[in-house]
């Protein structure tokens, strides 16, 4: 039987053990699409930070979020806030979204100015 401390966090519980699953949903690379994934656009948005930094791009007119690394990953690959500036045109390579319409993808590579930014270099 349970005691009166274990019933009041149950509800706690339970919504800890059904949100792990959404989170873990879509953190790693369960949720995407294996075929490889090209993007380019102009820079909106930029949301820098864990569990990983969003960059949100305007490409022909479509609204994209493109997950790139945590802080310690884009440091290695060079990847700094003002090379992701508003503004900025960028590509992204990597995997989009497996579901459809759903405009998000992970980028393995960014590419501004010609030059690679590796955030996935062993995925490459």
């Amino acid at each position: 039987m349970m005691n009166v401390l274990q019933l009041r966090f149950l509800p706690l519980w339970i919504l800890l053990c059904l949100g792990s699953g959404v989170l873990q949903a879509h953190h790693g690379w369960a949720w995407l699409d294996e075929d490889e994934f090209e993007l380019t656009g102009t820079v909106t948005g930029v949301s820098l930070g864990n569990p990983h930094g969003e960059v949100t791009l305007d490409a022909n007119g479509e609204q994209w979020v493109v997950e790139v690394g945590q802080p310690w990953r884009n440091e290695r690959a060079g990847l700094t806030a003002e090379l992701l500036s508003e503004g900025r045109t960028i590509t992204a390579t990597g995997h989009r979204s497996e579901q459809s319409g759903e405009r998000i993808m992970k980028a393995e590579r960014v590419i501004i100015d010609g030059r690679n930014y590796d955030l996935y270099p062993d995925r490459l």
